[in-house]
């Protein structure tokens, strides 16, 4: 092992249920008493919502706050600086993000339009020039176990102007804070329970698979997949199991940390499946998954038999071991009751080659482990139907 790498692991990361009636400490610490909270429409209408206003009230923040609650499900261009100009009217000093990766990612990323408004998501090149040293503090509270959003320093914003999903990374983009509060997430229902822990499962694989090395990571990985062995059933079928949840969102802290790594071809699949075809990105993960795994474990055999292990499932030779592990996948993706088949999804054989061109110019399978080909997307595409 010869090759240069670094590590880093920075953000502070509270884990509880209940943390979140602590929420003023941190925000104290932080210097944040004008906060904005950045969420979807549908949040404030939730208990997890009613949680963290009471919270905020109880730390004498409510009245100061403004909420910025317009972020889409697949965030674009406009929540973004929406929310930036909602932060500037409200005169605030700092964010907080509440919600699933959606929200978290414009929050996160909103903070650069804050300190330069002239900036725009599409000029990647301007980013690495600046030294953002004036970001509005930042803190991240999940309420959903997926994305791993919270402790990610990129985030995923469709530009209008291409229809493109950009990604935008800067390590200045971390949170300063995060909160891993399993009560606010025993309202999210079922279906969403699911799509969102396989998303979290396909963060630790592809990272775990990714051929960039992090050792750190892979621990990191591997843990999370056991997790999500553990607890994602759990979850979804005992949506008050507090101890579950956690479990949980630790399994998407996991993953969101483990894709420093970058990530593999199901992610480039899912990223148009979101785009064209508007699927929940956990959801397009979940029924893209599998193949992508199939196809690598046919150019690689023995790629999948740590995960096999790590899911605590037994082989013999470590080829068994990735039918071990897609077994397994399949089986826990039929178990939480997400339905399998793009076509069961609305999506039509004419728009699989539209899926197949956005595929190849997605990033993510940069770091697959075997190399693919546009002619490659379609066909999984076409097996996935």
């Amino acid at each position: 092992m010869t090759a240069q790498t670094s590590f880093s692991f920075p953000t502070s990361i509270e884990c509880g249920s209940g943390l979140i009636q602590t929420i003023g400490k941190p925000l104290q610490a932080l210097g944040i008493d004008r906060p904005m909270v950045v969420c979807d429409r549908f949040l404030p209408e939730t208990e997890a919502f009613e949680k963290v206003r009471g919270a905020l009230q109880q730390a004498g923040l409510v009245e100061d706050m403004t909420l910025f609650h317009e972020v889409h499900p697949n965030p674009v261009e406009a929540d973004v600086c929406g929310a930036a100009e909602a932060f500037r009217r409200g005169t605030c000093n700092g964010i907080i993000g509440l919600g699933g990766g959606s929200a978290l990612d414009v929050a996160k990323v909103c903070r650069l339009l804050i300190e330069d408004p002239g900036f725009a998501l599409k000029d990647s090149k301007k980013l690495y020039e600046k030294a953002w040293n004036g970001l509005p503090p930042f803190v991240a509270i999940p309420t959903t176990a997926g994305t791993g959003s919270e402790v990610g320093r990129s985030s995923v914003i469709t530009l209008e102007s291409t229809g493109a999903k950009a990604v935008i990374f800067h390590p200045k983009l971390l949170a300063d804070h995060v909160i891993l509060d399993a009560s606010l997430t025993v309202s999210l229902p079922a279906h969403l329970t699911a799509a969102t822990g396989v998303d979290a499962l396909t963060h630790c694989i592809e990272s775990f698979t990714s051929p960039v090395l992090h050792p750190l990571c892979d621990g990191i990985a591997l843990e999370g997949i056991g997790m999500v062995a553990q607890h994602c059933l759990n979850a979804v079928q005992e949506p008050d199991n507090l101890e579950s949840r956690q479990g949980m969102l630790l399994a998407a802290m996991m993953g969101g940390i483990a894709f420093q790594k970058d990530l593999g071809s199901t992610h480039s699949m899912a990223h148009p499946l979101s785009n064209l075809c508007h699927l929940h990105h956990g959801l397009a993960n979940a029924l893209c998954l599998s193949a992508v795994m199939r196809w690598n474990a046919s150019k690689k055999p023995g790629l999948y038999a740590r995960v096999a292990v790590a899911a605590g499932q037994s082989f013999g030779d470590p080829a068994q071991g990735d039918q071990a592990a897609i077994q397994w996948v399949e089986g826990l993706i039929e178990a939480c009751g997400i339905a399998t088949g793009l076509a069961h999804h609305g999506v039509d054989e004419e728009q699989l080659e539209a899926l197949a061109d956005l595929a190849i110019q997605d990033p993510c399978h940069q770091t697959n482990p075997i190399s693919m080909t546009r002619d490659d997307f379609l066909t999984l595409y076409r097996q996935c139907l």
